[in-house]
């Protein structure tokens, strides 16, 4: 089973962490073959450029870049979206999974 990536950027990693914790709970639950992976949002492009993700998700922290990331990373086939604050506060990994799942699908429709 090939494993495919989605980067989560952020800040500086520490509560971004624990989000990709909650997020790989459902992901082993349900036996995806995904992995997650919390970076600062300064190694993006390094990260991008090392092994290509299946999406890009931003941290509530760093959402006021979305549109710029989604300029950069779009076109190359990879869709870029936010965390929802309040997934995000409570510490939510399933429904963040789901909204990134959900931004996943779409884009490959449009």
């Amino acid at each position: 089973m090939n494993i495919k990536k989605i980067y989560l950027f952020c800040d500086a990693g520490m509560s971004t962490s624990i989000m990709v914790n909650k997020m790989m709970e459902v992901v082993k639950s349900h036996d995806m073959p995904l992995e997650i992976s919390a970076y600062p949002v300064g190694r993006a492009k390094e990260m991008v450029e090392k092994e290509k993700p299946i999406a890009i998700v931003l941290g509530p922290q760093v959402r006021f870049i979305l549109e710029k990331t989604k300029i950069e990373y779009e076109p190359q086939g990879i869709p870029v979206c936010s965390i929802d604050p309040e997934a995000y506060g409570m510490m939510n990994g399933e429904k963040a999974l789901k909204d990134v799942l959900k931004v996943i699908k779409t884009f490959k429709k449009d």
